[in-house]
């Protein structure tokens, strides 16, 4: 019953470490280029949601937003994942869309 309990609350306090790394990746793609960029669940929260209206209702709104850009990378091992890249400006325009982006590789957490 004990080993039970702790494994309850070691899983209890885990998530919210889990949750605060987990990154949502977007398209934002414009007349002249894309760019992939990765939120957090804290950052689209600030955003007033979670999916890609959020960031576009977002960026309508205040004109700009500052983001991460992610790019896929070799890691030490040799597989390829998804890690952030620099930070990036994004500036409203009338012929941009944001859509989800859905990897196959291992997305890495922000700063």
């Amino acid at each position: 019953m004990t080993k039970c309990l702790l494994a309850t609350i070691a899983m209890l306090i885990a998530v919210p470490a889990f949750a605060q790394g987990n990154v949502s990746l977007f398209k934002v793609i414009s007349v002249k280029d894309e760019v992939t960029i990765g939120l957090n669940a804290d950052e689209m929260s600030a955003l007033g949601g979670s999916d890609a209206g959020a960031i576009a209702k977002a960026l309508h709104t205040k004109g700009t937003l500052t983001v991460w850009q992610y790019a896929t990378r070799k890691a030490a091992n040799g597989d390829l994942e998804q890690a952030p890249r620099a930070k990036v400006g994004l500036m409203a325009h009338d012929s941009l869309r944001v859509e989800p982006y859905a990897s196959p590789l291992k997305v890495l957490p922000h700063e």
